[in-house]
Formats: structure tokens, sequence, C-alpha cells
């Protein structure tokens, strides 16, 4: 998930670590994205599902209050940001911009790992996974990586995680190049399924938003082709796609 923080109107509740610039061509990719994706064993011809984390396969959103919580903090569930919307309890006052990446850096290294899987996605995905393979990009430090993906697979998710920053178009059309398939693309953040829709026409699009508070606050995404809170639906409609493309 990406809620806006800093100077940057495209970053959101998901590209939280806001200390480094990130790129905004819906075509880039990160210098530190590529080695992960040539890392990855992938099958040419085979669908691929690549799928967000934060508020697709974890509660962000709760976690991210249990987190508040211990620095007497709290957020407004206002508009869909984080910055302005995360206040002192003792005052009322928001968080200044200022010190948002030094806070959200804070509660991923204390909480990356400790996320509960949203109701429905281990199961969902590992039928999928029969049909498809799976990969999760999600825009998290690099140090983060290896502990996300050892929480998610401790939750039933053992799939390989790409630690990614800024839009997310330039690293599905890296994956899709390397797989030469059906591609499926899930998130919660419009921004990032406009970027895959540019950098990737053919993908399939899933706007994806746990939270239901959350999704109370945004429309289904302009470029999805499917709008959802729920795994079971998301699964059937993956499920849909791919008898459609004869996998």
């Amino acid at each position: 998930m990406d809620m806006t923080i800093k100077n940057d109107p495209g970053s959101t509740v998901g590209e939280v670590s806001g200390a480094r610039p990130a790129p905004r061509d819906p075509l880039a990719i990160d210098e530190s994205v590529i080695p992960q994706i040539a890392a990855l064993t992938l099958r040419r011809g085979r669908p691929l599902i690549v799928s967000d984390a934060d508020e697709v396969l974890l509660q962000f959103m709760v976690g991210l209050e249990r987190y508040l919580e211990t620095q007497d903090l709290w957020i407004d569930l206002q508009s869909f940001a984080l910055t302005g919307n995360i206040k002192r309890k003792d005052t009322n006052e928001p968080v200044p911009p200022s010190a948002m990446p030094a806070l959200l850096d804070a509660f991923f290294a204390a909480s990356a790992h400790d996320l509960d899987v949203v109701p429905g996605a281990a199961e969902a995905l590992a039928i999928l996974s029969e049909r498809a393979q799976i990969v999760i990009l999600t825009n998290v430090p690099l140090e983060a990586k290896a502990r996300r993906e050892a929480s998610l697979a401790a939750q039933g998710i053992p799939f390989p995680v790409i630690a990614n920053k800024g839009l997310k178009g330039g690293a599905v059309r890296r994956l899709a190049e390397r797989v030469e398939a059906p591609v499926i693309f899930l998130d919660d953040i419009p921004h990032n399924l406009s970027s895959v829709a540019k950098a990737h026409p053919p993908a399939t699009l899933i706007h994806f938003i746990a939270d239901p508070r959350l999704a109370k606050l945004l429309g289904p995404a302009p470029d999805s082709h499917f709008h959802t809170t729920e795994w079971p639906a998301a699964r059937r409609f993956i499920e849909e796609r791919l008898d459609t493309e004869g996998f």
C-alpha cells in the first residue's frame, strides 16, 4: 500500500519508506530491482500473478495502527494519505511531513515481519499456484525484504518477494518479458495500476483494497479490470481469466 508522504503526490499508503526519492516515470525501474528480477526462477510460457503485499496480502493499516499506538499517535482516515493524517494523541496535531520518512522507516523496522495476512489470501494463492507462477512486488526497503518474505512464508504465502521502489510498471514489464505469458497484477493503489497499464498493456489489472475503511475512500481504479476487497472474489476472477486465455 502507498499513502501520500513527503512532497510526492503520487506516493501514497505502500511507498512508506520515503527517505529516498522514487522514480515517477511509469516505465521506469529502480536499479535495485533489476538484479532481484534476474535472480528469479521463472518458467517461460506459464502465466504470472504479480501481487502487491500491503493491503492486498497483508493487513497494513491494522499493523500501522498497532505501531502508532506504541508511539502515542493515531491515524485519522479522512483521506487516502498518511501525511497530514497521522496525529499526536495529546495535541491532535499532525506529524510534520519532514518527520514522516523516519517514522515510517521505524514502523517497517519494527513491524514489516509482523503483519497479519489478509483473510483468504493464502488459500487463494495456493489454489492459483497450480495454474500460475506467483511473485510479490512490494514497496518496502531492500533491507526489509528478507523479513517480509519470511513472514509471508510463515503465514502460508511462500512466494518470492521483490523489494520495489516507485511505480511498478517497469518491474512488471520486465517480469512479463521473462515469462512471455499472461500477467495478472494486483495492487491497492490506482497509480501503480495505471503505470502497469502503460508499461505492459496486455496485463490484467485487479484493484484490491483489503481494509474496508480504505476501500470507502477510493472508487475502482480507472485502469482496473476488476475491483474487490475479498480474496475469494479475486480468485474467481483470476481463474476465469486463465480459463479464457487457455491456461
